[in-house]
Parts: structure tokens; C-alpha cells; sequence
């Protein structure tokens, strides 16, 4: 186990890394930890390398052929108002290797500029690889500057790899534009999960755009959100079906106050054997289900936080 260098981290910083990553856990495993637009710290391991870039910002993560389990921390932290940060990381997972990466980014904002984070993540899978991605994104702060984050997620897939992908937004992010693009070889999967609450006068947007090239190849989209107060959010799905592929994309929004959800699915199927199906269902908590539980002593607002958290559990 590796201790992390305290000198480099404040209460602050450390509130953000527990929230993001989870602070006893990133101690295990490679990792690499980025603060105001600068990498402070890293820790590689036998099968895992990172690499800074020379080009541009960011890192380059090699997890080795045939490693059976990696465990790689990507924390962004940002405490400084007013910076916009922009960062890109590539993945090179190895043939039949197997790596849980856990990324994602914490802003801290106690002022009236904003600070933004745009994260550029590539994973470029070979044979038989396979990837479990965790992200999350969580804002705080008592200022008026915005908390912005806007990732890029692009998926390359070799036959027979696979790539499953969770991203969640906390809370307290102001604006995010998610987008996600996958590209599928013959036999690969690619499984996204996303789970958004916004609130107040909070944006969100989720743009998905995947290629099923090679037959066999599958997609499950599942978008889960809850809106309210006066926030707005939009998702958008496109998925190709290029061969004899399967695909599932599914987006269920709870809405409450004044905010708005819109969902724009689009399936195409460019071969006679693709099998696209995509699902949408927004609407308010059930009466019913809030008088349920308030038989059980709940309050009106308890049961509806009950509802909630279920809901995106």
C-alpha cells in the first residue's frame, strides 16, 4: 500500500479525492492524481505504467497482455476559480487483460468565476480485453462561479473485448455535456450506465453515438436521471447497427417542479439482421408509491428521497 503524500493534499482535496475515488482506495493500485491542470502525484505498478504526454496534456495508461486484475485511479481535482482545465488520457488495455479504472472529477468553487474540466478519455481494448470504467463528477462550494464539467469518453473495441461503464453525477455540477462514441468489432460489448440528478437551474446533456460494426457485436444503454426545480436535460442516443449485432437503449427520467427532460432516440439499422431496440419513459413519482410509504411514518418528502435514491441506486 502506497500512503499519499499529505503535503500535497488539503482538507479540501481530500474531501473531493473521498468523494470522486474513494481515499483509502485509491491507496491500492496505480493511480494517477491531477490538481489545478497539474499531475501531483503517481503510482505504477508491475502491469500497469502511466506516462505523461509530450504533445498535449495528459497521461497514457499501458495495463500489460494477460494481466488478470489492475486496479487504476484517475482523480481530476480542481479547487482553483476561474480555471478551465483540459486534459486527455488514452487506455491501452492488452489482450486478455482485465482492468477496473475508476476516474472522475471534484471542483471545488468558492467564488464568482468558473472552473471547468473537460476530460478526453480513450480506451482502446485489444482481443479478448476487458474493461470495468467507473466516472464520477461532483461539484460544491459556496460561490456564485459555475461548476462546469464536460467528458469525452471514445471506445474502441477489438473482437471479443468488452467494456462496461458507469458514470454518475453526483451533485453540484452547474453544466455538463456527456458524450460517449464506441466503436465495435466482431463479439465485442459495451455496456454504459449513467445515473444524473440535476437541480436548481442546473444543464445537463447526454449525447451516446455507438457503431456496431462486427457481427455479434452488442450495446445495453441504460440512462437513469432525476430533474428538478428549474433544471434541464436532454438525452440523445444514435445507434448503428452495421452488421448482425444487438443493441438495447433504454432512458427512464423522474421530473418534478418546472424542469424539462427531453429524450431523442435514433436506431439504424444499416443490415437485415441488426435487432435495435430503444425505450424512453419520463414522467413524475407515482401517488400511490409516496402514499405508500408514508403509511410507514414517512413524510411527504422523505418518501419522495426514498423514491429517489431507489431510483438511481
Amino acid at each position: 500500500m502506497s500512503k499519499l503524500n499529505d503535503e500535497l493534499l488539503n482538507d479540501t482535496d481530500e474531501g473531493l479525492l473521498e468523494e470522486v475515488s474513494g481515499l483509502e482506495k485509491l491507496k491500492d493500485g496505480a493511480y494517477n492524481i491531477r490538481k489545478n491542470g497539474q499531475g501531483i502525484e503517481r503510482k505504477v505498478t508491475e502491469n500497469v505504467n502511466i506516462i505523461t504526454k509530450e504533445d498535449k496534456p495528459g497521461i497514457n495508461i499501458y495495463v500489460k497482455e494477460n494481466t488478470k486484475f489492475e486496479i487504476v485511479h484517475i482523480p481530476v481535482i480542481i479547487t482553483e476559480s476561474g480555471l478551465k482545465d483540459i486534459v486527455y488520457n488514452d487506455f491501452y488495455i492488452g489482450k486478455n487483460s482485465y482492468a477496473y479504472i475508476i476516474a472522475g472529477c471534484g471542483i471545488h468553487n468558492d467564488h464568482h468565476k468558473d472552473s471547468e474540466h473537460n476530460g478526453i478519455h480513450r480506451f482502446f481494448l485489444e482481443e479478448g480485453a476487458k474493461v470495468k470504467y467507473v466516472e464520477k463528477h461532483y461539484g460544491e462550494g459556496i460561490g456564485d462561479g459555475k461548476r462546469i464539467l464536460n467528458p469525452v469518453t471514445e471506445v474502441y473495441l477489438k473482437k471479443g473485448s468488452s467494456l462496461e461503464m458507469e458514470s454518475v453525477q453526483i451533485k453540484g455540477v452547474d453544466s455538463t455535456i456527456r458524450e460517449t462514441k464506441g466503436i465495435l468489432e466482431e463479439s465485442a460489448n459495451l455496456v454504459v450506465t449513467e445515473k444524473i440528478m440535476t437541480a436548481g437551474k442546473q444543464f445537463a446533456k447526454t449525447i451516446f453515438d455507438v457503431q456496431l460494426n462486427g457481427d455479434d457485436s452488442s450495446a445495453h444503454v441504460t440512462s437513469r436521471s432525476v430533474a428538478q426545480d428549474d433544471s434541464k436535460q436532454y438525452f440523445i442516443s444514435k445507434i448503428y447497427g452495421n452488421a448482425k449485432c444487438f443493441s438495447h437503449s433504454e432512458c427512464d427520467a423522474i421530473i418534478q417542479d418546472k424542469a424539462i427532460v427531453t429524450a431523442t432516440p435514433e436506431v439504424t439499422a444499416n443490415n437485415v439482421d441488426a435487432n435495435l431496440i430503444h425505450e424512453a419513459a419520463i414522467g413524475k413519482i407515482a401517488g400511490e408509491q409516496i402514499t405508500k410509504l408514508m403509511t410507514l411514518g414517512l413524510s411527504e418528502e422523505e418518501a419522495e428521497q426514498e423514491i429517489i435514491n431507489g431510483f438511481l441506486r
